[in-house]
């Protein structure tokens, strides 16, 4: 169970990771070794999973983000093992989810430019045995940026 200590010491490091123990410490009114050991216990019982650098796509080269809904042809346990496989390879394919609905997934992916995509699609999740149509769409703006959760 987490108490109200624990939920603001988890929203303080997804806004920022690098908080040392004595800053966590004055935020939460606890002693760095307190505010410490509560980030360890969050850790270890699986609360905090990692700590990562956000980047900017722009800046790494990245002018394509878009989302590609996936519909398979048949729904077999091969089929979709096979399809996660080449999800898992694609370095461009930076999330994936199953879906309810229409489409079976919803693949989040960044591109250099608009012919990457396009050989993306193509030359790629098209033609996997699996796959029986795609949907895309290019984002022309992201409002928001993937937050922290709520806590």
């Amino acid at each position: 169970m987490l108490d109200s200590t624990d939920t603001r010491l988890l929203s303080a490091l997804q806004k920022n990771a690098h908080l040392t123990a004595h800053q966590l410490g004055e935020m939460l009114n606890l002693s760095p070794s307190q505010a410490g050991r509560r980030r360890q216990r969050l850790e270890a019982e699986g609360y905090i999973t990692s700590y990562v650098a956000r980047l900017d796509p722009l800046k790494l080269g990245l002018q394509v983000q878009g989302f590609v809904q996936v519909h398979l042809s048949t729904h077999g346990p091969e089929q979709s093992e096979g399809f996660a496989r080449m999800v898992e390879t694609r370095a461009e394919i930076t999330s994936a989810w199953t879906m309810t609905g229409e489409a079976d997934y919803l693949l989040h992916v960044y591109c250099d430019d608009l012919s990457a995509l396009n050989r993306l699609l193509h030359q790629v999740i098209l033609p996997h045995p699996a796959v029986a149509r795609i949907q895309s769409q290019i984002v022309m703006d992201q409002l928001k940026r993937d937050a922290p959760l709520p806590t």
